[in-house]
């Protein structure tokens, strides 16, 4: 047998740079390269591999181990999943600092490859730095908290134990249903000791995303429960990018007359202007949508996971008689709501149904005229939204149409967290795929700058928009200096609207008074954060990097910088000053949060006594 004699990290390498993924016939190099921060506990081992490797996978030096994880997160996303980038940190804190940005791809079904070294297999210059000593189990190490965030975790303690590990991992990277992150804990001895490695190891694989067809038997099921109703809605979520299923949607829609809305992840596989589209689904959905869901008695959900968010805490369906059928590849995603489950490719589920359902001349009972009329009130909402003016400044809602104008359809928007989510949800007006970029499923802070370089890395010849609030912004930024090291430009729209101002509406929407959310200086009569709120130079911030800045506090300055960022090389960062509280508020929609039970305030019990009120309406439902 022939044999090559490398260390666990080289064989490691040479072992990711020869696999491939297959789909539709098309074959695409999955692993694009490796992202890192280096410490004591890998440099040596897989630094070492990249370093003397220079034909191998390209080095992306990262700048935060939680930055550079969005990044690779994105880069998948952007990628539908068919393309990944691995990292690689140290021990300790530089690991578990990979932990938050490792149950963002989780949750949101993204592959991701996480490679943190890890102390010493043989333990004998224990403790060493930075390890965790656990008195009762001397095995645990940091690395034991991305367990439970990963599809799957394995500690390499010795080299040849690499070949089932690599191999399982990419079996989970490449599952439509299992992937998420995958976790390698290297520890630092094994990194670099040396193995005979059977060359077949290294042999080009190419690892087939079948589409799951649709059986007979689920088919006849789904077409009795369609058949059976009148007014259906099509919930269309982020499997529709996946599954490369945008267009399917589209055809399914008008072939049958049934009406579109979208959740976050599905956000631009149907043009806004499409005549069946009435936008957003659920607590951040738009008017038209939330009113239509109410009447529906048949949901259909494409690729999505019914998230409370979409469901708008299960209250969004309304119909005595609703029932519901989920399309996904996932058991899990397809049994919520206690639909109908049809585990199937969307993709061959859509085209299937469809010509069943032709043949058997089946159309929705909508009238268009109503569909018309719910979508033409919304447009005027939208546009009275875009188009509002304040004295004292700039709302949020003008902002966003601002920009929406000014970028062209190509052009790709990234967001995560605050205020922005709900308002790009409701009012952002998309034409072609890919190009809303929305990570909801954890909503991380801190996303939205280390997003866009990873959707810069995945389409360099669009142009990415990050559009992040004050408090994302400050809290993770780092890879935008990354963007620069890398000659990537990406361009960073800061709504600077003195905090956390989502979450203080949120507060105020339940009876508090607002506490601790905005970015306040601590007042001298009261001792709490409620005095003057704090000035914050955030282009000066990113110009230090070597950021091409603008500041823009009026209609005209952000008419005037958003036209230079188009003619700038580099990245970019606008300063927005804009009104708190300017953000879009429900449209006949609900979200079950928690309020206090026992309060002196009048305002909590009051608070408390609608949310029960809700809270009795939607008990009993799956």
């Amino acid at each position: 047998m022939h044999t090559i004699r490398l260390t666990l990290a080289q064989a490691l390498l040479k072992f990711l740079d020869n696999q491939y993924v297959e789909i539709d016939g098309k074959e695409i190099k999955f692993v694009k390269g490796v992202m890192g921060i280096f410490g004591h506990g890998n440099v040596t081992g897989i630094g070492q591999a990249l370093e003397q490797d220079k034909d191998g996978l390209p080095f992306i030096q990262g700048k935060n181990e939680q930055g550079m994880v969005h990044a690779a997160a994105a880069f998948a996303k952007q990628k539908n999943r068919l393309q990944i980038f691995a990292c690689t940190t140290s021990i300790g804190p530089g690991a578990l600092n990979m932990v938050t940005a490792a149950a963002t791809a989780t949750v949101n079904r993204i592959p991701v490859l996480l490679l943190p070294g890890d102390i010493f297999a043989s333990r004998q210059p224990d403790p060493v730095l930075q390890q965790i000593e656990i008195p009762g189990d001397y095995t645990i190490s940091a690395n034991d908290a991305f367990r439970p965030v990963s599809k799957y975790w394995d500690r390499i303690s010795r080299p040849e134990q690499l070949m089932t590990a690599a191999v399982n991992a990419m079996r989970v990277l490449t599952d439509p249903v299992e992937t998420g992150a995958v976790t390698l804990c290297l520890p630092q001895d094994v990194q670099v000791e040396a193995y005979d490695y059977p060359a077949s190891f290294f042999r080009k694989r190419i690892h087939l995303i079948e589409r799951r067809e649709l059986t007979d038997s689920t088919k006849a099921r789904a077409l009795e429960l369609i058949l059976r109703k009148e007014k259906p809605l099509l919930v269309v979520g982020g499997g529709v990018h996946y599954s490369l299923a945008t267009q399917d949607v589209i055809a399914f829609a008008e072939a049958l007359q049934i009406p579109v809305v979208e959740t976050q992840a599905g956000k631009s596989a149907v043009p806004w202007d499409h005549p069946l589209n009435l936008g957003a689904i659920g607590v951040t959905g738009s008017l038209a949508a939330n009113r239509v869901a109410k009447e529906a008695d048949l949901i259909i959900g494409v690729g999505t996971r019914f998230s409370d968010f979409t469901t708008a805490s299960k209250y969004a369906f309304q119909h005595e008689e609703v029932e519901f059928l989920a399309i996904n590849v996932s058991p899990l995603d397809a049994i919520k709501l206690d639909a109908t489950a049809v585990l199937a490719d969307a993709k061959k589920a859509l085209n299937s149904l469809q010509a069943e359902l032709t043949q058997k001349e089946y159309k929705s009972s909508y009238e268009d005229a109503q569909i018309q009329a719910l979508r033409k009130e919304w447009e005027e909402e939208v546009d009275r939204l875009y188009s509002e003016e304040r004295s004292e400044g700039l709302p949020q809602t003008r902002v966003l149409g601002e920009i929406n104008r000014a970028l062209g359809e190509g052009d790709v928007i990234v967001c995560a967290a605050g205020s922005l989510p709900g308002d790009l949800h409701r009012l952002w007006r998309s034409k072609l795929p890919r190009t809303y970029h929305m990570e909801y499923g954890f909503s991380c802070m801190g996303y939205e700058v280390a997003g866009a370089l990873g959707i810069k890395l995945a389409n360099p010849e669009q142009e990415v928009y990050a559009l992040v609030g004050d408090g994302s912004f400050v809290m993770l930024h780092s890879e935008l200096l990354t963007s620069i090291q890398e000659g990537q430009k990406i361009n960073v729209l800061l709504f600077d609207n003195h905090g956390f101002q989502c979450i203080h509406n949120l507060q105020r929407e339940n009876g508090s008074e607002g506490f601790g959310n905005e970015f306040r200086k601590r007042s001298a009569e009261t001792g709490r954060l409620n005095g003057d709120f704090l000035s914050i130079d955030f282009a000066a911030y990113a110009g230090a990097l070597g950021v091409k800045t603008y500041r823009a506090s009026t209609l005209s300055e952000l008419q005037e910088a958003l036209k230079a960022v188009k003619k700038e090389k580099g990245s970019t960062l606008i300063d927005i000053k804009v009104l708190p509280g300017t953000n879009t508020h429900g449209y006949e929609s609900w979200w079950q949060v928690g309020v206090a039970e026992v309060s002196t305030s009048e305002k909590v019990q009051r608070a408390y006594a609608e949310m029960q009120s809700k809270i009795d309406q939607v008990k009993g439902r799956m």
